[in-house]
């Protein structure tokens, strides 16, 4: 018996294990569909969780905005390697001459070396869009345009609002027209008063009175973070069918040509190398992450309020992996679920999740310690009988789902990186530091920290 047999008692075993109140599951092989659901759309409620609830799907919005970003690439209407200036004359950052030299492809790639976590809401009208946009004239830069890879919220907003400025509409209304209808997706939504026609889950997360898990208030994003994963509700089945049309060279599944073969090609072909990361493979595309499991893997994951998305895609065997979850330890869905199920279904194998080494490797710590700031997150580092002591303290909007810092002893791995001595749910953590002239400037975990 397989894995697919079993799908749904596996899907809730694994989310009773990890204190999931609801997730659902889509598998397609060979274009045959798998789906299975478990648990509560909302804890409050105690709807029931089905395989055409919608969740939040968060960043994996961002291939779809890159699918609209490459439609008019071939039409002509926008050339990768251009500056985002020439499509958006206003674009402005707090560094001028940065903001002159991002192109479209640094943004596609998490290149652009400007913040990335900036959430503001600049109200439900469908100027939203514009007036993010304007506000980034004060987003500090932290990297030159195209040096490294920091991921980039912000950068995906912009190219939304590049979508809607050249359509002449929303970047709703772009998505309706040339993604979500060519497609035949039915199960989505991409507004809070659309949604509500659904079954449509809640976020959860853990009280910080009691530690249980809470549903989450306010329930979604900014409208303004559209195109970066804020308003994208859909079944994991609609992601399975976004997936299906990605092998299928840019072809829906009744024959509509949705992209060219040329852009499914260079939005999965490596385009950026990434610093070593746990989790990231060796590149990002134009828009997916490449995975390395010995032959590639289109990846992305999303996470919004107490929600959760990841959704895998693997050419050459013609499968398609898309879960839904509404809090708990929902990175335990990959580890025990997906890749799992993945494994079986290719012969596949995700790379062995690091550990702390037998024996510590020595290293001069003088450089690191040190605070680090993002919108999101502030990171005090500090050296402690040997070791780093890494402090992470929620800002901005985090702040408001959980202000709790949280502190983790770290050990040298090679170069400047670092693992945490103990694991987390399993997992050990993993940062990285970018030193220049004997002094850290930057600390990694997915993002880049500059020192404060």
């Amino acid at each position: 018996m397989t894995m697919l047999d079993t799908l749904e008692a596996r899907l809730r075993e694994v989310a009773r294990a990890g204190g999931i109140p609801g997730a659902s599951i889509a598998v397609s092989v060979g274009g045959e569909l798998s789906e299975a659901a478990t648990g509560v759309l909302n804890l409050d409620t105690r709807v029931e969780a089905t395989t055409g609830s919608l969740f939040q799907v968060g960043s994996t919005t961002k291939v779809w905005t890159a699918a609209l970003v490459m439609q008019l690439v071939e039409e002509g209407h926008v050339e990768l390697d251009q500056p985002v200036r020439d499509h958006l004359p206003g674009f402005a950052l707090a560094d001028e001459s940065a903001a002159a030299a991002v192109t479209v492809r640094h943004l596609l790639t998490h290149s652009g070396g400007f913040e990335g976590d900036l959430f503001t809401d600049t109200g439900r009208g469908d100027d939203s869009l514009a007036r993010y946009v304007g506000l980034l004239r004060d987003a500090r830069q932290i990297d030159a345009p195209g040096r490294s890879f920091s991921y980039c919220n912000s950068g995906f907003n912009v190219l939304g609002h590049l979508v809607a400025t050249l359509r002449g509409g929303t970047w709703e209304q772009a998505m309706r027209d040339h993604l979500l209808t060519p497609l035949g997706v039915r199960q989505a939504a991409l507004m809070p008063e659309e949604a509500i026609l659904f079954r449509a889950a809640a976020g959860h997360t853990p009280s910080q009175e009691t530690g249980n898990p809470s549903v989450v208030r306010p329930w979604n994003l900014p409208r303004s973070n559209g195109p970066a994963g804020a308003s994208l509700f859909a079944a994991p089945g609609e992601l399975v069918r976004f997936g299906q049309m990605i092998l299928n060279g840019g072809l829906a599944a009744d024959g509509t040509r949705v992209l060219s073969q040329e852009s499914v090609t260079a939005m999965t072909g490596p385009q950026f190398p990434l610093p070593f990361f746990p989790g990231l493979g060796g590149h990002w595309g134009l828009g997916p992450a490449v995975l390395d499991w010995g032959a590639p893997i289109y990846w992305h994951n999303g996470s919004t309020l107490g929600q959760a998305a990841s959704w895998w895609i693997v050419p050459g065997h013609d499968v398609v992996v898309a879960f839904t979850a509404n809090g708990g330890d929902m990175a335990g869905l990959v580890s025990d679920l997906a890749e799992p199920l993945i494994t079986e279904l290719t012969g596949l194998t995700p790379p062995a999740p690091i550990r702390p080494p037998a024996t510590p490797v020595r290293a001069d710590l003088a450089p690191y310690p040190g605070r680090y700031v993002t919108p999101t997150m502030v990171v005090d580092v500090a050296e402690s009988d040997g070791l780093l002591e890494i402090t992470s303290t929620p800002a901005g909007l985090l702040a408001t789902l959980s202000a709790t810092p949280r502190t983790a002893r770290f050990v040298p791995y090679g170069g400047h990186g670092f693992i945490a001595v103990d694991a987390v749910q399993g997992r050990h953590r993993f940062v990285s530091f970018t030193v220049e002239d004997g002094r850290a400037t930057h600390v990694f975990e997915g993002r880049s920290a500059p020192r404060a």
